[in-house]
């Protein structure tokens, strides 16, 4: 059994969507999104977001996390990026 999300890669400024198992890590997840997008550096340097907040254990899976179906997410880097 699968379950759709949706992954907004900041840096890329691109959405992918994956079907993926529930047992899924966010750790494999957040790399899946930074391999499609073509999104080079440590996957170390970026964070995952949902609901607006930082899923800072990676090691959990999408249905430990409280993950459902559809779920936006967003990858974006750690470090702030100066405004010009």
């Amino acid at each position: 059994m699968t379950m759709p999300v949706r992954v907004m890669v900041q840096d890329a400024w691109d959405e992918v969507r994956f079907d993926v198992a529930p047992a899924t890590t966010l750790a494999e997840l957040k790399w899946n999104a930074l391999a499609v997008t073509r999104v080079t550096g440590n996957p170390a340097g970026y964070l995952l977001k949902y609901r607006g907040a930082e899923l800072a254990d990676e090691s959990l899976s999408l249905e430990a996390a409280g993950v459902v179906p559809n779920a936006p997410l967003i990858v974006l880097s750690r470090r702030r990026r100066p405004v010009r």
